[in-house]
């Protein structure tokens, strides 16, 4: 599993508010309930933490008081309206090609799921596996998820098709009506080993309603630089590796790291905080981590270890060690024995 800082599209979380509105819940009161700012949500391509859409979850069933509303999120919102991946799938030439799109830039949309697709013989799967530890409501997520999936289906061809079967990860509902209404006439499966949309194998050679060859390139490039920004090793990764670097023979300086990433300090340093950290936060974080394994090797005094964590003075680091666990190195070396 990954961990609790996978993201997800702001665009996402757009469509969520959108069908909460419609039910008659206040968004602005459910975006600052999970600290996403008005400005955050004007620009689809930002990101946000996948914990924090499972929080929206829960908000918005109680404004709504739906407890299905994922369910319905395909028949409430414009189903190509989820991102530049939208785009790329309504230009794709036959569906075929867009599920492909859809399984190849799935991280776009949310880092939480992988999206797959195989066919065998006359039928084609849709496979939904969950990757981050941080999605809890599996019902919510792999709900509004093959609902819009469907809804985008018939938006992208241009009529009513339906999955044959479709078979949900989570156990049986107490009530499943709706579940049966929205995915009719689907047979449905629960307790799956996987969450998976069965359809006929023949829709894959249909073409895509008014798919433009020259805008698909376009909407491409667009998903790909986004793709590769987020594969890309985040700002806090890269400082954390260098001050791990520097450490071994000096002191860690802001200046120093930044200069070897060439860097001003300030530009560093307003790049971290819009990651929501500062340098000061890193480096002790680190120095935290590495002076507790440190403590665990007997034949390193704290005095070592001090000068091993890029402190100009033991007595600073006892200090330091003091503010992070409440206890000096040697209470804290005597408690582990």
């Amino acid at each position: 599993m990954t961990t609790p800082s996978d993201t997800l599209s702001v665009a996402s979380i757009n469509l969520i508010l959108f069908a909460a509105s419609q039910l008659g819940a206040d968004t602005k009161a459910l975006a600052r309930s999970i600290d996403i700012s008005p400005e955050q949500l004007r620009d689809p391509d930002g990101r946000v933490e996948v914990r924090q859409v499972q929080a929206l979850w829960r908000e918005v069933t109680a404004a709504t008081g739906d407890p299905n509303i994922a369910l319905k999120l395909g028949e409430m919102i414009n189903p190509v309206a989820f991102g530049v991946l939208s785009y790329v799938m309504m230009h794709s030439p036959t569906l075929g090609k867009a599920f492909e799109k859809l399984c190849q830039y799935q991280d776009i949309v949310c880092e939480g799921i992988r999206t797959t697709g195989r066919r065998s013989g006359h039928s084609f799967t849709l496979s939904l596996e969950i990757t981050s530890s941080a999605i809890i409501y599996l019902d919510h997520t792999l709900n509004s998820e093959l609902s819009i999936y469907l809804a985008a289906i018939r938006a992208l061809i241009g009529y009513p098709v339906n999955a044959t079967e479709i078979r949900f990860s989570y156990p049986h509902p107490a009530d499943i009506r709706e579940h049966s209404r929205v995915f009719a006439p689907a047979r449905l499966t629960f307790d799956a080993p996987q969450t998976e949309m069965i359809l006929d194998a023949a829709l894959l050679d249909l073409p895509v309603l008014n798919a433009s060859p020259s805008l698909s390139i376009l909407f491409e490039k667009h998903a790909a630089d986004i793709l590769n920004r987020l594969k890309a090793p985040s700002l806090t990764t890269r400082v954390k590796s260098k001050i791990v670097t520097i450490m071994k023979g000096e002191e860690p300086t802001l200046a120093t790291v930044a200069d070897q990433l060439a860097m001003g300090v300030r530009t560093l340093q307003l790049h971290l905080k819009e990651e929501g950290t500062t340098y000061q936060q890193l480096l002790d974080e680190i120095r935290k981590e590495l002076a507790v394994k440190h403590l665990q090797e007997a034949n390193l005094s704290t005095t070592d270890i001090a000068y091993l964590l890029g402190f100009a003075e033991p007595s600073v680091f006892f200090r330091s060690f003091k503010k992070w666990t409440g206890q000096t190195p040697g209470a804290y070396r005597l408690a582990q024995a």
